[in-house]
């Protein structure tokens, strides 16, 4: 019998985005970093390293500005709960040769690496940092929100400001790496030189152990393991196709839902004729929740509007929908984790409903 269940497909290319390099990759002595990136990086970070939902990193400010190790430890770890993810699947034979590819774009003397502290009064930091940075950074240094993509941020800022408070940037950055971006600030970027804005270097290091004391408090940001949800939500419905849709699209209305349209699922793949209509896809979208989740993160029209899907296979009426929480750990970002369980909230319900 043909069924070719979108799940599969997403679930397919779910297991590609999460899934390591290639074998081939792993047995060569010098891995090739260009195509890594390409593999891993470009659809964020753009082709060249000129940005979109991930930050530039082709500036010479950025590259000038950060240390070799930075660019290890956030490719190693990532930055969790915010858009970038972690790739604990490299070996470092190929975190060694992305670092060597992003260099490309900027030959030069890079930040050298040290583990010397800064010494400053954090009391003292705070305030200056109320005064100067809550703007980009936030009260608690949560970062900007959204992506770097224009549809989710003002249009003329090429980068959404990072949280400092993030586990992931703390563990990459040095003091002298904070310091550094501070004094000199990130031409290309909204970030300016605070020593060019009057403050003194004593000011200035005062800011950084503030920083650095987040540290200290909790991870505001800390997201839980793909593995403790189930890739899609589903029930069995007693009722025949042709019911259980029509229930699924008085349900959706229901909650404030459209109905935008109603396919099988074998639509554009065979001729009309040798559809089956046992398998439906009723598209349904609330405009307002739709324009508030890509405000966020416009990655979320992998799965908005929304889709539920009725099959009858061997007999049994299944009715299906992606689940929202587990594609939120795929997007890394915290923000967009409670939509994301909203989303789940409301496919749980109206399934409930279509299968009672």
């Amino acid at each position: 019998m043909r069924i070719v269940l979108l799940f599969g497909l997403l679930a397919a290319v779910l297991a590609g985005c999460q899934e390591g390099p290639a074998s081939a990759d792993k047995a060569a002595a010098r891995p090739d970093g260009a195509r890594l990136y390409t593999q891993h990086c470009a659809a964020c970070h753009g082709d060249e390293g000129d940005g979109g939902v991930g930050v530039p990193l082709n500036l010479p400010d950025f590259q000038y500005g950060v240390s070799d190790r930075f660019l290890k430890e956030t490719i190693r770890h990532g930055r969790p709960g915010r858009v970038m993810p972690a790739f604990p699947t490299l070996s470092d034979a190929e975190v060694d040769a992305l670092v060597r590819h992003l260099r490309t774009w900027a030959p030069g003397q890079p930040l050298t690496p040290t583990d010397e502290t800064i010494e400053g009064d954090p009391r003292r930091g705070k305030a200056l940092y109320d005064k100067h940075c809550v703007s980009c950074h936030g009260a608690q240094g949560e970062g900007g929100e959204g992506t770097g993509v224009t549809f989710s941020r003002p249009r003329d800022l090429p980068i959404i400001a990072p949280a400092l408070n993030n586990s992931g940037f703390l563990a990459a950055a040095s003091d002298k790496l904070i310091k550094a971006a501070l004094m000199n600030g990130r031409e290309g970027t909204p970030m300016p030189s605070f020593r060019k804005q009057g403050l003194s270097e004593q000011q200035i290091d005062d800011i950084v152990s503030y920083v650095r004391s987040f540290e200290q408090q909790p991870d505001p940001t800390a997201v839980g393991s793909a593995d403790d949800e189930p890739l899609t939500i589903s029930r069995e419905s007693p009722h025949s196709v042709e019911e259980t849709v029509a229930a699924v699209k008085r349900a959706a209305v229901g909650r404030n839902f459209r109905i935008i349209r109603t396919q099988t699922l074998e639509d554009g793949f065979f001729p009309e004729a040798e559809q089956n209509p046992d398998q439906v896809i009723v598209h349904f979208c609330n405009f307002d929740f739709l324009n508030r989740a890509l405000a966020i993160d416009p990655r979320v029209g992998l799965f908005l509007p929304c889709r539920v899907t009725v099959a009858k296979h061997e007999g049994k009426v299944e009715v299906t929908a992606i689940n929202p929480k587990r594609l939120a750990y795929l997007f890394n970002n915290a923000e967009l984790n409670r939509l994301c369980e909203e989303m789940a909230q409301t496919y749980n319900a109206i399934i409930d409903e279509a299968t009672f």
